[in-house]
């Protein structure tokens, strides 16, 4: 059982982001396993050829990020901004500009907690420096090769669950989220217990607060990093994540198609979730202009809401809306 004490100033510093460097860490560990979750299994045997295409199959990035146990605290500083580009090429290269600035002495802190090691480990060890570049070149590697072609469906899913949770910050306060995020964190008494936490400490936060980072590939317990002095950062299971391999079908009610044209009625159908207008025009095919005008439309109507996330505006149905499609059937 891992604790963490808050104090209400802790509490009040309780923050919310999302990390291209954590979505590397936690997908390469479900790459990594052998026994991948469910819900990524079919994208981890479709991707797993492809580090071996890309030289990366024996690289000092698999040897820091290993299936299970401790991964380096040093890979995953707070990220400097709370969305991140939508730009894929762009989205890594802040996180990325912060790492490259990591101590040496704060690496070789590190290292000495890792169970494995090989000779790029041993090699990082005695010279942090070219070590480092050497996983800085890496990293944009398998970015480039893994995660950026899913990039904009992955930022969806990961600003839908910033907003969700955001609104529940302004509703129910930082307790009812931190309660709210996995069924292996329990809030009570001014501590989160964490039953199945892999990483970290128990402890106050001494004034730190909390720095909650929602992963589509962590799970199904969190990842936790209490090393001084950054804040304490929590790397939990992001919602929505079902939607991020599959889009079923969407039947379209010919009433409401009727009413406001086939195409509108079948974005509408499409917003069982906060979306961007890029990630509905990749599930309609639809142009991304013409899906913004058609936006515009529909919430001109009062039927969609437009919420800003960072750069990116995440359209909802409103209840009008779910009136219309349940009437419709």
């Amino acid at each position: 059982m891992l604790e963490l004490g808050f104090s209400a100033n802790d509490l009040a510093q309780t923050r919310l982001a999302y990390s291209p460097l954590w979505e590397v860490v936690t997908s390469l560990r479900v790459l990594r396993s052998p026994t991948a979750r469910p819900l990524h299994r079919r994208w981890a045997e479709r991707t797993r050829p492809k580090l071996a295409a890309a030289g990366l199959t024996d690289s000092l990035l698999l040897d820091l990020v290993q299936p299970h146990g401790y991964i380096p605290d040093f890979l995953n500083p707070p990220p400097p901004s709370t969305t991140p580009s939508a730009r894929a090429d762009l989205a890594l290269e802040a996180e990325l500009a912060v790492l490259a600035t990591t101590a040496p002495e704060r690496i070789r802190a590190d290292l000495v907690k890792l169970a494995v090691r090989t000779p790029a480990v041993q090699e990082l060890e005695h010279d942090p420096a070219a070590g480092l570049a050497r996983l800085l070149d890496e990293l944009r590697r398998y970015w480039a090769v893994v995660l950026a072609p899913i990039w904009p469906r992955l930022r969806t899913v990961l600003e839908a669950d910033l907003l969700h949770r955001s609104r529940r910050f302004a509703a129910e306060g930082a307790a009812a989220v931190l309660s709210g995020l996995t069924s292996d964190v329990e809030w009570q008494d001014e501590m989160l217990r964490l039953p199945r936490a892999f990483c970290g400490h128990s402890g106050g936060l001494d004034g730190r607060g909390l720095l909650l980072v929602p992963s589509a590939f962590v799970g199904p317990s969190v990842l936790l990093i209490t090393a001084q002095p950054e804040a304490v950062q929590l790397c939990y299971p992001s919602r929505g994540v079902g939607v991020l391999w599959e889009q079923p079908a969407v039947a379209v009610p010919d009433a409401v198609a009727g009413v406001l044209g086939r195409s509108r009625a079948l974005l509408l159908a499409e917003l069982t979730g906060p979306a961007s207008t890029t990630e509905l025009s990749r599930r309609t095919g639809m142009s991304a202009g013409g899906v913004s005008q058609h936006l515009t439309a529909l919430r001109a109507a009062g039927i969609v809401t437009a919420h800003r996330a960072g750069r990116s505006v995440l359209y909802e149905r409103t209840g009008l809306a779910d009136s219309l499609l349940s009437a419709a059937g």
